[in-house]
C-alpha cells in the first residue's frame, strides 16, 4: 500500500522537534552567559576610558603650551615680632562725685557724658546754711576779740595800779624807818599793792581765755568757709562724666553710699593685658635695659589698629591659675578710640628682624611633611622648593631657609602646576604690608 508523500514529511517533522528545542535552549544559555560576562567587565571598561579621556585631555593640556601664573620676587626686609594678648582698657582714674555736706541739691551744671575739665563746677548744693554759720562764726569773733581788747585794758589799768601802791609802800617804809610816818600807812599800800597784782593775774588769765576762743572762732569761720566750698562740688580731674544719679531739688547727705555721678579719665588711658609667663624673662630684660616697647590696640578681629601706646609697667605676680602675667600699656588716647572696660587685642612689639627673606603668604604651600613653594627656573619651569617658614605677620611670612632674594616665587594659579611643568611666568611688584 502507498503512502502520500506528504504524509511522510509530516511524520519526519515531527519525529525531528526535540532535538530542534535542545539547539534553542542551547542557544539561549549561550547569550544568558555573555550578557552577565558584559555585565561583570563594564565598570572596568568604563574606568578605562574614563583614565584614558584624562589622559588625553591632560595630553591636549600639556600640548596646549605653557602654564600661565603669577609670580613675584622674593625680596629682603624688616619683619616686626610681636608678642599677643587679651587686653581690657581702663582708665588711669576713676572718681565717685559725692558729696560732703548736708543740704538740698538747687544746679546740675554739667550734661550726661560730657567732657569735663578739673575745677568746672558740677553739683550746687544750697549755700544758705553755711552762710548763716559763716556769719554766726564771725560775729562770735568779733565779740571775743573786744573781750579781749577789754581784758588788755584791764590788765594795763591794774598793772598801773600795781606799780603804783609798791611804789607808796616802798616810799613809806623808808619813811617809817626815818620815823616820820607810822608802820600802818605803809602795810596799806603794800596791800593795796597785793590786791592790784591779783587782778592783773586775773587779767592774764581773761587775756589768754579770749585769745583762745579768737582761735575757735576763726576755726569755725574756716568751717564755715570750707563748707560753703563744699557745697559747691567741682570736678576733682579732666574726663568724661557718667549718668546723672540726683536730680535738683533732692537731699543729699554725706553718709550717702550712692555717687551723684562718675568721672573717668580717658586721656591718657590704660590697657591691662595678659602674656603667657614664658614670655616674662625676654620682656623683663627688654626693660631692664631701659628701652620702651611699643604696644598697639587693635580691635576684636585683629583688622584695624585703634591706638599705640607704650609700656608702662609689669605686675609682680604670675596668675597660677592660667599661666600668664599682667603688664599694663599707657595710651595717649587723643581720638577717644578706647573707652573704659573696652576688650582690645595688644600687640607688643619686642624686636624687628633685619634683612629677613620675605614672600607673600599665597605663595606658602604646604604638605604634610612640610611647606614648600613653586620657584621658577630661567627655563621657564618650576621647582618645587621645600621652606622653612619664620615669622608670618599679616600677608607676608619670612623665609628662613629654602628661597633667597630675587627667586621668582608663584603666588597665583598654583593649583595648575607640578614639578618640572612649563610655565609663563607674569612678574607682579606685590607690596607686602608692613604686618599688624
Amino acid at each position: 500500500m502507498s503512502t502520500p508523500r506528504g504524509s511522510a514529511e509530516v511524520i519526519e517533522n515531527t519525529a525531528d522537534s526535540p532535538k530542534r528545542k535542545t539547539r534553542r535552549w542551547a542557544g539561549l544559555l549561550v547569550l544568558l552567559a555573555a550578557a552577565a560576562a558584559a555585565y561583570a567587565l563594564y565598570p572596568r571598561l568604563l574606568n578605562q576610558q574614563t583614565a584614558q579621556a584624562q589622559s588625553s585631555r591632560a595630553h591636549r593640556r600639556d600640548s596646549g603650551g605653557p602654564a600661565p601664573v603669577v609670580a613675584t620676587l622674593a625680596r629682603t626686609g624688616d619683619m616686626p615680632v610681636y608678642l599677643d594678648g587679651i587686653g581690657n582698657v581702663q582708665a588711669f582714674y576713676t572718681v565717685q562725685l559725692r558729696t560732703r555736706v548736708d543740704g538740698q541739691i538747687v544746679k546740675v551744671n554739667f550734661k550726661e557724658g560730657q567732657l569735663v575739665k578739673e575745677g568746672d563746677s558740677l553739683v550746687e548744693i544750697d549755700p544758705r546754711p553755711f552762710q548763716v554759720q559763716l556769719e554766726q562764726a564771725r560775729g562770735q569773733l568779733a565779740k571775743d576779740e573786744a573781750l579781749l581788747g577789754q581784758a588788755k585794758a584791764n590788765e594795763a589799768r591794774d598793772s598801773d595800779s600795781e606799780r603804783y601802791a609798791r611804789a607808796e609802800a616802798e616810799r613809806y617804809g623808808n619813811l617809817f624807818a626815818q620815823g616820820i610816818v607810822s608802820k600802818e600807812q605803809g602795810d596799806q599800800y603794800k596791800t593795796t599793792a597785793d590786791t592790784q597784782a591779783e587782778a592783773v593775774a586775773a587779767d592774764h588769765a581773761a587775756i589768754d581765755s579770749a585769745q583762745a576762743q579768737i582761735v575757735a572762732d576763726k576755726a569755725a569761720i574756716d568751717s564755715a568757709n570750707l563748707q560753703l566750698t563744699y557745697a559747691h562740688i567741682t570736678a576733682p580731674l579732666t574726663g568724661r562724666i557718667g549718668l546723672r544719679m540726683v536730680d535738683p531739688g533732692n537731699i543729699v547727705h554725706a553718709t550717702d553710699t550712692n555717687a551723684l555721678a562718675v568721672i573717668t579719665q580717658l586721656q591718657p588711658i590704660a590697657v591691662i593685658f595678659n602674656l603667657p609667663s614664658d614670655n616674662l624673662p625676654q620682656v623683663s630684660r627688654i626693660v631692664a635695659e631701659g628701652r620702651t616697647l611699643p604696644v598697639f590696640a587693635y580691635d576684636h578681629d585683629l583688622r584695624t589698629k585703634l591706638a599705640a601706646g607704650k609700656l608702662v609697667t609689669i605686675d609682680n605676680q604670675i596668675d597660677q591659675t592660667t599661666g600668664t602675667v599682667k603688664l599694663k600699656a599707657v595710651f595717649d588716647n587723643a581720638d577717644l578710640t578706647l573707652f573704659p572696660n573696652q576688650f582690645v587685642n595688644a600687640r607688643m612689639l619686642i624686636d624687628t628682624r633685619r634683612g629677613a627673606v620675605l614672600l607673600p603668604v599665597a605663595a606658602v604651600q604646604h604638605s604634610p611633611q612640610s611647606a614648600f613653594v613653586y620657584v621658577v627656573k630661567p627655563d621657564h619651569t618650576v621647582e618645587v622648593r621645600n621652606v622653612t617658614v619664620g615669622i608670618v605677620e599679616g600677608d607676608r611670612a619670612s623665609i628662613e631657609k629654602g628661597v633667597q632674594a630675587g627667586d621668582e616665587v608663584v603666588i597665583d594659579g598654583i593649583d595648575k602646576l607640578r614639578q618640572g611643568a612649563a610655565v609663563n611666568a607674569r612678574i607682579v611688584d606685590t607690596p607686602l604690608r608692613a604686618g599688624l
